[in-house]
């Protein structure tokens, strides 16, 4: 006898607008404070936004990351980050690490003596290590580094929207950029009120979000302009719960298998990875949420053409009496 686990019913008549002014204005107070978080509190930049100091090791033994991790404790070096190099040019007995060290308070770089003190601390762990090159990074670069991740945010958040506008309708992509926006600033908002540190690597997960929170969308949206064809004269807001509620259990099981994954991932990756799988963890969650209650009621509210001007022309006064 199979046994099969379902997370939620195969058919649902879930109201999900009932309260759309709430969720709708929660979701806006949670952009507003994540806004003044961000400007407030500021984040918690990592070495790649705030410069420092890379060096450079090679060894002929393998690369210890949690070795050479533990030899550096304690030294009062500041924010340090390790990572292998994997290379197909390298020879079978040459293994490379970046050993990056963040810049404290105004300085640019650490010190030759820090840097000797970091070179005797790693000869402890591995005495054949060498250091072929020590290079800094300044302010210059680091807000270079800032602007070009802002770009690319940006970028692929207006990528988006073209893209549902010419597969869509514009009222489509609008709410589809407002829930990315959503997503994206939220999650901001979170590393900067717990000063979770943020670096190359976060907004990786931001664009991993985007991604995953449009895949969302665009299922539902889907789903809504065949109900709009097959249901001419059923009111939008009926068409829109019943395209929610129909892709309902694709949805959960979508996100609860993504969340299960990046939980583990949370708990037994290690701090070097952590804040990367808390990024995605958070959005991935907060995605859901947007593409129903953020995205679903910017639609609603501005109505979509269904080939009809009387067919939808009060469609854009649906929200405001959504509890009517």
């Amino acid at each position: 006898m199979a046994f099969r686990l379902k997370l939620c019913p195969e058919k649902t008549n879930i109201d999900f607008f009932w309260a759309a002014p709430v969720t709708f204005g929660f979701s806006v107070f949670l952009m507003a404070a994540s806004l003044v978080a961000w400007l407030t509190l500021g984040l918690n930049f990592g070495i790649d936004f705030r410069g420092g100091t890379t060096i450079r090791t090679e060894s002929t033994q393998t690369v210890d990351v949690a070795a050479y991790r533990a030899a550096l404790e304690g030294q009062d070096l500041g924010d340090i980050s390790i990572t292998e190099v994997f290379d197909p040019g390298f020879r079978a007995d040459q293994h490379v690490a970046m050993v990056r060290i963040g810049a404290q308070d105004a300085a640019q770089s650490i010190t030759p003596e820090q840097i000797a003190q970091v070179e005797e601390a790693l000869k402890t762990v591995d005495p054949s290590i060498t250091f072929p090159s020590v290079e800094s990074v300044g302010p210059k670069v680091s807000g270079e580094l800032i602007w070009s991740a802002i770009m690319a945010v940006a970028a692929a958040c207006a990528g988006i929207g073209v893209y549902i506008w010419l597969r869509f309708e514009w009222q489509f992509a609008l709410g589809s950029v407002a829930a990315l926006v959503h997503d994206v600033l939220v999650t901001i908002g979170v590393f900067a009120l717990f000063q979770i540190k943020f670096d190359l690597t976060t907004v990786a997960a931001l664009l991993t979000v985007l991604g995953y929170s449009i895949n969302d969308t665009v299922v539902v949206f889907d789903r809504l302009r065949e109900n709009l064809v097959k249901y001419k004269t059923m009111p939008l807001r009926d068409v829109m719960n019943l395209s929610v509620n129909e892709t309902l259990s694709r949805t959960i099981m979508t996100l609860m298998t993504t969340v299960i994954a990046l939980v583990s991932l949370l708990i037994f990756g290690g701090d070097v990875i952590r804040g990367f799988v808390f990024a995605i963890t958070f959005g991935v969650v907060i995605g859901t949420y947007s593409s129903v209650y953020m995205a679903k009621n910017i639609v609603l509210y501005l109505g979509v053409d269904r080939g009809g001007p009387k067919k939808d022309s009060k469609a854009g006064t649906q929200f405001a009496n959504i509890d009517a």
